[in-house]
């Protein structure tokens, strides 16, 4: 029996994606536990349709992800922390504070998205941290601290 899945199932398939599965667990346990819904001719139009347009609305966002990547790249975060004596910083800087130099470099980045690489960060310095922009975009960037 042919579904269309409604959401991610784990070991099956993607959410929108067209799978094949036995009579019983389709009807059983996929559809009861609003997982599928049967793939009928119609449902299977609307499927391509909407597929059509979310591959256009992905094809805007992905085109916005590159032009911040492309001036992500030309950028050089600085980021301000205090310094005590020989380059130390008190505390660490973290994903947080580097969002919040990139939002204030004009561009808007989820934290849950950045990940610095060698973290943590203690000393002043250059450093690198890779920003996922995109599913299949990802930006290195450089950031400096500097002390305040």
């Amino acid at each position: 029996m042919e579904v269309i899945l409604k959401q991610d199932v784990e070991k099956l398939g993607y959410k929108d994606e067209l799978v094949t599965v036995k009579p019983g667990f389709a009807r059983n346990f996929l559809i009861p536990n609003g997982m599928a819904i049967a793939a009928t001719p119609s449902q299977k139009k609307v499927l391509a349709e909407n597929m059509k347009q979310r591959a256009h609305k992905e094809a805007k966002v992905k085109e916005e992800a590159e032009k911040v990547a492309t001036a992500l790249a030309e950028q050089t975060i600085k980021i301000g922390a205090k310094v005590g004596e020989k380059g130390k910083i008190f505390g660490s800087v973290n994903t947080i504070q580097l969002a919040d130099a990139i939002e204030a470099a004009g561009h808007k980045i989820d934290r849950k998205r950045i990940s610095i690489k060698n973290e943590p960060i203690k000393e002043i310095g250059v450093y690198e941290a890779e920003i996922v922009l995109h599913k299949d975009l990802t930006q290195t960037i450089k950031f400096e601290v500097v002390g305040e």
